[in-house]
């Protein structure tokens, strides 16, 4: 498990304490030093730092202080009553009036970003709804977290489809973020559950994929198709033994098999495959490479949100380190405790939105 870093949280709180302990510089200084030094940026800045991190209560607040110390060395003698000191307390007066407008122009502007973000979830969720708990032989579970930097939507995927053939699974990430990467998203996600269902083979279902990222593009009039296309990962886990899944990787992060009872470790294909939009530029073979799925084993399927995530030296976090030698009940504990561990990893800082799948093959189920 990684070790925890400082939380953002914390650097806020730290934050938050500066416009008072200016203040208190300012008098403590004024007080030391002979009068006829001042000190009047420590007074007139408190306001405005205090604007964009607390309240409108608090910033009314912090304003109030920094006028009442400037007051005070006048009225217990440590400064005289010249057009000076008049200057500098109308100089805090002003600039506290405007942290006050400063501080409601941010709020109504987090409002706005709260807004836009909950409209990009909405809109996230309805293009990539969340998949059922079960499927077939399988538990189910899903997490898509977005990124705190921006209010885009963004280009991840998954989907789970229970098939004549089996549960079939796929993960993806489609270059870029928006309305765009949205329609592509839904372009893959619809072919991918009108196609599951028929064929037979995964590696006509990815050329099904490929010809459907193709036909988006050329009615988009991409300008360069090569900046435009999907990593993905597609898996099917049969119905019948022997107890396996078969994986093709279309240029995506690995997925991470945890055996319950062994080391985590990732499922590396000796073949991978360019992706989505690109495949036709390599020779595509369509053959998937098969692996153990025994009971009580879980698979973690995710986008490069989680494998590039990065600590404060710049060190990507590896997920089978973080979740190695543990041991879940269930697809929900392993997901809550990634979504925990990489934001522990970064100090809650994601560069990239993370979208997550997870089943398990309970140990009570050894048919199909």
């Amino acid at each position: 498990m990684y070790p925890t870093p400082a939380q953002p949280a914390r650097g806020l709180r730290y934050v938050r304490l500066v416009p008072a302990a200016l203040i208190i510089s300012g008098l403590v200084l004024s007080a030391v030093t002979p009068p006829h030094l001042t000190f009047t940026p420590l007074f007139v800045a408190p306001p405005v730092l205090a604007a964009p991190v607390l309240s409108f209560r608090g910033t009314l607040y912090t304003g109030l202080a920094a006028m009442l110390a400037s007051a005070l060395l006048v009225f217990t003698g440590r400064a005289a009553v010249t057009g000076q000191e008049i200057v500098t307390f109308l100089t805090v007066f002003t600039v506290s009036g405007l942290a006050l407008l400063i501080n409601r122009v941010v709020a109504q502007r987090d409002q706005w970003v709260a807004s836009a973000r909950g409209v990009a979830e909405i809109v996230q969720r309805s293009v990539v709804p969340e998949p059922p708990g079960r499927a077939g032989p399988l538990l189910v579970a899903a997490r898509y977290r977005a990124a705190q930097r921006d209010t885009l939507i963004g280009g991840d995927l998954y989907a789970v489809r229970e098939t004549p053939f089996g549960v079939r699974l796929l993960v993806g990430d489609v270059r870029g973020k928006g309305l765009g990467a949205t329609e592509m998203v839904s372009v893959i996600l619809g072919t991918f559950r009108e196609a599951a269902e028929y064929e037979e083979e995964l590696g006509t279902l990815c050329t099904r994929l490929q010809a459907a990222v193709d036909r988006e593009k050329r009615a988009r009039g991409a300008i360069d198709p090569q900046e435009e296309f999907a990593t993905a990962l597609v898996v099917e886990v049969p119905r019948a033994p022997p107890h396996e899944l078969r994986l093709i990787n279309l240029g995506h992060p690995p997925p991470l098999l945890l055996p319950g009872g062994g080391p985590a470790h990732y499922l590396e294909v000796t073949d991978p495959q360019l992706p989505l939009g690109l495949m036709d530029l390599s020779g595509w073979t369509g053959c998937p490479q098969t692996f153990a799925f025994p009971p009580g084993a879980q698979l973690l399927l995710y986008t490069d949100g989680v494998s590039e995530a990065r600590d404060g030296r710049g060190v990507f976090f590896d997920p089978a380190y973080a979740l190695d030698a543990e041991t879940f009940r269930g697809p929900e504990e392993l997901l809550d405790r990634l979504v925990t561990e990489v934001l522990r990893y970064t100090g809650g800082r994601l560069n990239d939105d993370m979208a997550l799948l997870a089943v398990a093959r309970p140990t009570g189920n050894h048919g199909g």
